[in-house]
């Protein structure tokens, strides 16, 4: 079995990061289309590279591979870095590869799993996550989700000569749970 299911939603799960995927997602990560909102525009990233960067996700934390139920096709990745349970605090990292998939809600739903896991089971409180400015299409799912602007560190990504703003949002638990019932989703 290549695909395991630990969070579930009625399009698609989360299952742990499998490693023989590295061939697609270094198709992904080198596709300007989609590295341009990754901060890896610049870089050309290896086969190689990317497996390493894999064996490291599935090795520790909290990472997971979005998987569309029918097909059990790959959509990209989804996870919390920097679990400080003392504070309870993290922060949230999303990818869907190809551009096809983009604004069909696959990154809404699998945020939405991932933010009720982080809540709910790890006891988290605030989850944050950064965003490029021009990055419309994310902003836009991410506020449908529940996340908020926080702050803004200005003119500190440098793409092609224009300078871009860096987005700060995020999501407390009772902003996320407010008016829902049982479902989060």
């Amino acid at each position: 079995m290549r695909y395991f299911k630990k969070l579930v939603g009625p399009r698609l799960y989360l299952s742990p990061i499998n490693i023989e995927d590295a061939p697609i997602y270094t198709k992904w990560i080198n596709d300007p289309a989609v590295s341009i909102y990754f901060g890896t525009f610049e870089k050309t990233v290896s086969l190689l590279a990317e497996k390493k960067i894999l064996e490291q996700m599935a090795e520790k934390g909290h990472n997971y591979s979005i998987i569309l139920e029918d097909g059990d096709r790959l959509l990209g990745n989804i996870s919390l870095n920097n679990v400080d349970h003392l504070d309870r605090c993290a922060t949230l990292g999303v990818f869907i590869g190809d551009t096809e998939n983009h604004g069909k809600g696959y990154g809404a739903e699998a945020i939405r799993l991932l933010l009720d896991y982080g809540f709910r089971v790890l006891n988290l409180h605030s989850i944050m996550l950064s965003v490029y400015e021009d990055n419309q299409g994310a902003m836009a799912c991410y506020k449908k989700v529940g996340f908020k602007e926080m702050g803004r560190r200005r003119e500190s990504h440098n793409r092609n000569g224009k300078l871009i703003d860096v987005v700060y949002m995020d999501i407390l638990k009772h902003d996320f749970y407010a008016g829902k019932k049982d479902t989060i989703l």
